[in-house]
Parts: structure tokens; sequence; C-alpha cells
């Protein structure tokens, strides 16, 4: 059961590192946040894997990091740019959504339907992204809460994202199964800079040096992503990775925490109840 708490802290780690991220984003841009978001990780994935023995490597791995990376940078775009224009307490749910999407490409691919405990979960997930917008109803009606998430850009963006990443999970738990946990990590998030960097340089609008003032939030930026890449790793290499994501999308209450905490984020309390109701729907999900 080691998986489960790794899973935890890989949570925890992701919502220090978008917190820290957002508030990089106030003197930055899209772009260069994205780019140095990652590329601060590399030293300490790098030390890393000085003390990690290179495995043998197959066609599988190259292809299945291949298929992956330029979807990363999709998702990648599109996650900083969310985090920047909409509040934590309601972009982060809607990662909620990956195990979601994976029931739906299952079915669609495989003819695969859910069981009842799985349909109740979908449900579930439906009611708190409701409940995510439930102040909206005394102004707009019932069906308030739902036109809301579609006004919210952040939200709509983060809904794309949990899609991709229902891809490149499958493609990163392939990628470890024909290398090792850690090595993959580091080496991923590695490769990842490197393709990510003509993008960066091509759509940026700002200078490419590190913000003044901003070396100590994108230290923490990628030691938390680096802490977050080993250990999800590690717990993707221990469990099915449905199982895994479910409990690393425990993230999204952090996150709520930090929006509240640090960026006075407003409504907590029904993002709370929201987000507790989306996680309670994971569960069934996961568990049917």
């Amino acid at each position: 059961m080691l998986w489960l708490p790794l899973s935890l802290f890989s949570a925890f780690a992701q919502a220090t590192a978008d917190a820290a991220t957002k508030k990089a984003l106030r003197g930055s841009d899209v772009f260069m946040v994205a780019w140095l978001r990652n590329l601060m990780a590399v030293p300490f994935l790098a030390a890393i894997l000085l003390f990690v023995p290179v495995p043998r490597l197959d066609a599988t791995f190259y292809w299945a990091c291949g298929l992956a990376l330029p979807l990363e940078v999709v998702a990648t775009i599109l996650y900083t740019k969310a985090i920047e224009v909409s509040p934590l307490s309601l972009t982060m749910p809607f990662l909620a959504l990956t195990p979601f999407y994976l029931l739906l490409t299952s079915f669609l691919l495989l003819g695969e339907t859910p069981s009842p405990v799985g349909a109740a979960g979908v449900c579930l997930m439906g009611a708190g992204a409701y409940l995510l917008n439930v102040h909206t109803m005394k102004d707009g009606g019932i069906l308030a809460p739902f036109r809301a998430v579609y006004r919210e850009k952040g939200s709509m963006m983060m809904m794309a994202v949990a899609a991709i990443y229902a891809i490149t999970s499958d493609l990163g738990k392939l990628a470890i199964m024909h290398s090792s946990p850690v090595f993959f990590g580091a080496s991923y998030v590695a490769a990842f800079s490197l393709f990510f960097t003509p993008v960066a340089l091509m759509f940026t609008r700002r200078p490419v040096t590190l913000p003044k003032g901003e070396a100590g939030t994108y230290i923490l930026i990628g030691g938390s992503l680096a802490a977050l890449t080993v250990s999800q790793t590690l717990a993707l290499s221990m469990a099915q990775v449905s199982y895994m994501i479910a409990v690393k999308r425990t993230s999204l209450l952090f996150s709520i925490g930090y929006g509240y905490f640090i960026f006075r984020e407003v409504n907590i309390k029904e993002r709370l109840l929201g987000g507790a109701v989306m996680l309670a729907g994971l569960a069934l999900m996961s568990a049917g």
C-alpha cells in the first residue's frame, strides 16, 4: 500500500507547484512560466538520475514518450493558462474528470459499460461540478451553475487538460513498464523541457530570463514538480492507473485551500463541498 501515501504526497506537491505558478504568472506570460516551471525541475531530477541505473529501453518506450510529449505540450499550455485566468478553487476540481474520460474512451473504443457503482460515481461527478457554482442559482435559476462552468474559461481549459491526461497517463504507465519509474519520470521531464523550448521561444512576449525577484518562487515550483514526478511514477508502478490518479486528484482540495489562504478566493465553502462530492464520485468510479 506504499502507493497510497506516495499518491497523496504527489497531490500535495502538485497543489504547491500550482499555487506557486499562479503567483509567478503575475509577472510573466503563460509560455515563459510554463517553460520555466518544468525547466526548474530538471536540476533536481538530474541529480536523482546520477544514482539511478539506465534500464534497457525498447521501441515501446520511445513511441510511448513520442506520442505523449506533443500532447503534454498542449496540456501544459492550457493548464498554465487556466491557472492564470481563473481561481484555483474553480479550475483544479475539473482535473478530477480524467477517470471519467477514461471511462468514456473505454465505452467508445472497447464497448465497456460502467457498473451501477461506476454510473453512480459519474452522477456524483456532475453533482460536484454543479455545486462549485451553486451560488449562481440565486440570480440565474437552476441551470445557472452549469452555465457558469462554460463561462469560466479556466474551467473549460482544465476540462480539456483532464481529457489529454487521460491519454498521457496510460502512455506514461506503458513507458514505465518498459523502463523504470524514476528513470522515466526524470528523463521525461528533461525531454519535455527540451521539446517545449522552441514553443516557448516562439510565442513568449517576455525576455527569456528568470524574472527578477522570482528565483525563490521558481525554485519552489521546480522542487515541487521534481517531488511530484518521483512520487507519481513510483506510485504508478505499484498500482492501477485509475486508482493512483483518483488519489492524486485530492490535489484539488489542497488547491482550494491554497486559493483561500493565499489568494483570498471567495465562495470557498461551496467549492470545498463541490470538490469533496467530485472526489466521492471519483472513488466510486474507481471502485466500479
